[in-house]
């Protein structure tokens, strides 16, 4: 036998008490009963004097035990008026360091929740964030840098940024909710949120994407819930709702508030009423009377209902739902359309006949006056609400279990900032390498350890009531520690050939003006200096070899004219070609160095194309002899030079041209061994076989002979 489902909508006017009996998934309403609020016992959802409340549930009932019997359990709901969106970010560097894990992203968005409790604090003025329950958040963005990206795992930037909306109910609304139930002696059977309740029943999971925006218009209030996404996105409420208008028509027909408001009733229902004034006048108000002069009333609470959803959806949405008593104000859905800027098919009442698994009967009347309290009876019954206790860190947290709680969950509950538990990063240092600054990063801290009944866990692990969780703060990260080659990266060793014997060309270090090795573990403040030879340059002035070498050529002035001395540098040559000292050298190269040859006086005349003796060769009695004779003359400092003395670099010369003088043929007995005094009787000079005598030129080639 199926049992009976007692709701109780407990709104700031009235209370409403339905029974709903379920069969064969469907559920049907066996009786309801509504009473009044004697004083203002509610207040914006929530409250204010239970003694007042609770006899106004008695009330109720009571009325319903009468015909149905005893009544124990009753489902019920939270108002959405005081549930608190707010919208937060948290923004960490990871600079050299990218998020590489989902449970580093997870806790980045527990960072997020944490600042929306911040937030919530302060917007409240309250101490202890833990007076709020958060019900839920969802993510709006990623952003790397400030550009909204798809996922964190393996980014490169600067900067990595959540952003969130997170839900809070306060703790208070429930408990004092308890409180009047318990003095009406009923014990909570179930627990939801109206606006929740009202969503469960008119729009199924398969619209949940859809961006719709639910208002329960009642008499005191109107409050809004949007959805989008998948969830509930946004809550919030609009101090105006159905009395405004029911003020307007007794203000301008001279009526007792709760007359107008039967009038009210009635013109929405019939077209007309027949009403007396507080001066005892009867008066028929039609409904074309009447919208005319409240139509400002109505723009007005359309406007407010619409700047109210542009503010908590940042843009009108795809459509309005309208429920709640208020909602059938004339012509309200029209100017709400029109303040949106939508179609007005796109804004529409939606009664009890749109709720799915409602069997329908006659006994409700058709509106919207009972989908929020059918929604609860359904909602709490389908999807009910629960309390647990966890422990964190041997603190007992009591969590409102409007989903699957998970550990992340608890944590928030509990005031736990996960990023204070990451490990404190170890100790930058700052380094100069070859003048400029580098950063050295001590290593980063480790995740925080979090252990769900002894057992290591994550944040997305699910608990249940009873459940113990620790986190404990992750090992501190170490102080930097690297070798130059840590920083600069392993550096060249260039193997080649020089004049054929194998070298290799190794780079130097200087750390404060100190030769050192690559393997030097650097120091706060060190001033490096990393010479990566690569030139012959590098190699000539390592301490890898002791050559001495020449780069400039010796310049002297001859005559005024300044020239360079051939050969007299260095020469150096890299695979066949002559380059100079800042050729690169690379692997298996062949170096050839040709040092500088020392100059002479015949070194300068030979690049001058300069004689310095004019020469001829003949034959003397068949031998060969040269016959020389000097045309020039070098002088340095007033002394002349010969041939074979040095020059030295800056020196200054004077070459001296002598007369040319033909060669004769006495000029032979300077050169061969011959003693005319001993020749005795007569004898004759021949050139070339012809007699000739001691004056008579000669040229190279001649014979000459003495006979």
């Amino acid at each position: 036998m199926s049992e009976h489902v007692f709701a109780l909508d407990i709104g700031t006017q009235s209370v409403t008490g339905v029974l709903l009996k379920e069969r064969d998934s469907q559920f049907e309403v066996i009786d309801f009963c509504s009473k009044q609020h004697g004083e203002r016992a509610m207040l914006d959802g929530q409250i204010h004097n239970v003694v007042q409340v609770a006899e106004i549930i008695k009330q109720v009932k009571n009325e319903l035990e009468k015909k149905h019997g005893p009544l124990h359990k009753v489902c019920v709901a939270a108002a959405g008026r005081a549930l608190k969106t707010i919208q937060a970010e948290k923004t960490i560097q990871i600079q050299n360091r990218p998020i590489t894990s989902v449970e580093e992203i997870k806790h980045l968005e527990l960072s997020a929740v944490q600042n929306a409790q911040l937030a919530l604090i302060n917007e409240n003025d309250e101490s202890v964030f833990t007076n709020y329950h958060c019900v839920g958040y969802s993510v709006l963005h990623y952003k790397l840098d400030g550009e909204i990206i798809g996922s964190f795992i393996d980014q490169i930037g600067d900067e990595a940024t959540v952003e969130i909306i997170a839900t809070f109910l306060p703790k208070i609304v429930v408990k004092s909710l308890l409180a009047a139930l318990d003095r009406a002696n009923l014990s909570m059977e179930a627990l939801t949120l109206e606006p929740i309740a009202a969503i469960d029943v008119l729009i199924p999971d398969s619209m949940r994407k859809l961006n719709v925006a639910l208002i329960d218009i009642g008499a005191g209030t109107s409050d809004i819930a949007i959805t989008n996404y998948g969830t509930v996105t946004g809550y919030s409420m609009v101090p105006i709702a159905g009395d405004e208008i029911t003020e307007a028509i007794s203000n301008e027909y001279i009526l007792d508030f709760k007359v107008a408001e039967q009038a009210k009733q009635k013109i929405v229902m019939n077209n007309q009423a027949e009403v007396k004034d507080i001066l005892g006048f009867e008066h028929t108000i039609t409904y074309k009377d009447l919208v005319p002069k409240i139509m400002e009333n109505i723009k007005n609470l359309a406007n407010l209902l619409a700047n109210e959803i542009r503010s908590l959806n940042r843009k009108a949405p795809q459509a309005v739902m309208l429920i709640g008593g208020g909602s059938l104000t004339p012509q309200l859905s029209e100017q709400l359309a029109a303040s949106l800027q939508l179609p007005e098919n796109r804004v529409g009442v939606r009664g009890i006949e749109a709720i799915q698994h409602l069997h329908q009967n006659d006994i409700l009347p058709s509106g919207p006056d009972f989908v929020t309290p059918i929604g609860i009876a359904i909602s709490a019954k389908n999807n009910p609400i629960h309390y647990v206790s966890v422990y964190v860190n041997d603190t007992i947290i009591r969590m409102f279990e409007m989903k699957q709680l998970t550990v992340g969950d608890c944590l928030i509950q509990a005031g736990i900032e996960v990023n204070k538990y990451y490990g404190r990063p170890g100790l930058a240092m700052i380094v100069y390498v070859n003048g400029k600054e580098v950063v050295l990063r001590g290593k980063f801290g480790e995740q925080p350890k979090i252990y769900l009944n002894n057992s290591r866990t994550n944040v997305n692990s699910f608990i249940k009531s009873e459940d113990k969780i620790v986190i404990k703060k992750g090992r501190d990260g170490a102080d930097p520690k690297y070798s130059i080659e840590d920083i600069v990266g392993p550096t060249p060793e260039v193997s080649f050939y020089l004049n054929g014997e194998k070298q290799t060309l190794y780079s130097s270090y200087m750390v404060n003006d100190k030769p050192v090795t690559k393997d030097y573990i650097v120091k706060d403040k060190d001033n490096i200096v990393v010479n990566l030879r690569r030139t012959i340059q590098d190699f000539l002035k390592s301490d890898l070899v002791n050559i001495k070498y020449q780069t400039k050529p010796i310049t002297i002035t001859v005559n005024n004219e300044q020239i360079n001395v051939e050969n007299s540098y260095t020469k150096f040559i890299l695979n066949g070609k002559s380059v100079d000292l800042s050729a690169n050298i690379k692997g298996n190269d062949q170096l050839e160095i040709i040092p500088p040859k020392k100059p002479t006086v015949k070194t300068v005349l030979d690049q001058l194309n300069k004689q310095y003796w004019n020469k001829i060769k003949v034959y003397f009695h068949d031998n060969l002899v040269e016959l020389k004779q000097q045309q020039l003359s070098i002088i340095r400092n007033g002394a002349d030079l010969s041939l074979d003395d040095d020059i030295y670099d800056g020196d200054i010369l004077t070459l001296k041209e002598h007369k040319f003088r033909p060669f004769i043929f006495q000029d032979i007995f300077r050169y061969v061994d011959i003693d005319l005094t001993s020749i005795s009787g007569d004898y004759q000079l021949y050139r070339n076989d012809e007699a000739s005598g001691f004056h008579d030129e000669i040229v190279s080639g001649d014979h000459l002979e003495i006979k």
